[in-house]
């Protein structure tokens, strides 16, 4: 266990986070454009869709759906873990959805870690997995705003099962705001996300001469990159958090622990491989930044960035990518 997770600490990928990370504690002036991380993201979201549709057009609808039904479920299961577990620090309802619907989302970065993680172990997955990505994005963040609103017609003392019906009987009443669907389906990750993913399932392996300069080739490269720049949110992100107490710190490390050990129960319960295994850990112990927040602005404003957003990226993003995923790994061969 220990040589895995010093092999992984002297990955380039993880030492360049902690390059940033550091340049972010010691207040250098290293800093990226705003313009560049974004182009950074939008590449990293095209190449992981491409690479899981080329992967997914190998495979038969007969030999995916138990992979699919699955991780909608464990993503719809996610935000209600995550709800019962805050309730223990009494965390007010906004943020505590916050939390949720960050922590049952996905970190892409964090994903595209573990796949270099799997790689230089040798270890081979599925790559369909690729595809899981996109179908965990949004389930954890409707869940967890329909959750927001029975609560808060429980809180306003109206029986619940009868304002669903009134919330889907009258058309000037809406059950999820529309923007928050949209936000939640097309938003900027959904949407590069599963495009990338129908074009590459459509294309297939005829796509390959033409993405493997870019998309292939150098995602090694830009992951570096895009995680130094991580590396300088994260540290930015860590005095926020630490401004809540000791007692949530904690929480960005035990939440994704129960995370991962429900993504290795899956993949084990649909006879994944021990990389398959693994990366469905990952999914489910990861922390969203780009999809969740962005719905969260919009549908609920009240919550705090610096609590689901600092703690997504201060805490869980480092304990993820130097200790997590190796962890997630000893958990599925452990359980082979």
């Amino acid at each position: 266990m220990s040589e895995i997770i010093i092999s992984n600490l002297l990955s380039p990928v993880v030492l360049f986070f902690v390059l940033g990370l550091i340049a972010a504690l010691v207040k250098s002036d290293l800093k990226f454009p705003t313009a560049l991380t974004e182009t950074l993201s939008i590449f990293l979201l095209i190449a992981i869709g491409l690479k899981g549709g080329i992967e997914l057009s190998k495979y038969s609808l007969e030999e995916v759906y138990r992979p699919v039904v699955a991780t909608i479920a464990l993503g719809s299961l996610l935000p209600i873990v995550v709800l019962t577990l805050v309730k223990t620090i009494k965390l007010d309802t906004k943020n505590a959805i916050g939390l949720a619907a960050t922590y049952g989302s996905v970190s892409i970065v964090t994903y595209g870690a573990a796949i270099s993680f799997l790689d230089h172990t040798g270890v081979s997955y599925e790559g369909f997995m690729n595809a899981m990505v996109v179908l965990m994005e949004s389930p954890a963040i409707i869940v967890s705003l329909i959750v927001l609103k029975l609560l808060e017609r429980k809180e306003m003392g109206k029986d619940i099962y009868s304002s669903q019906k009134i919330a889907f009987a009258s058309p000037n009443t809406s059950f999820l705001d529309k923007e928050v669907l949209k936000e939640a389906f097309f938003g900027k990750s959904i949407l590069l996300l599963l495009g990338a993913l129908l074009i590459g399932l459509v294309t297939g392996d005829t796509a390959i001469p033409v993405i493997q300069p870019l998309f292939i080739d150098l995602y090694s490269s830009v992951l570096i990159l895009f995680l130094l720049s991580m590396g300088l949110v994260a540290g930015e992100r860590l005095p926020e958090v630490r401004k809540h107490g000791i007692k949530l710190l904690l929480f960005g490390i035990i939440l994704p622990i129960v995370g991962g050990i429900l993504g290795v129960l899956t993949g084990y319960i649909i006879d994944l491989s021990l990389g398959g295994m693994t990366l469905m850990a990952v999914l489910a112990a990861s922390a969203s930044y780009i999809a969740a927040p962005a719905a969260l602005r919009t549908s609920v404003p009240e919550a705090n960035p610096s609590i689901y957003l600092g703690l997504a990226l201060g805490i869980t993003f480092p304990f993820n990518l130097i200790i997590g995923i190796p962890l997630y790994y000893q958990f599925a061969s452990w359980l082979l």
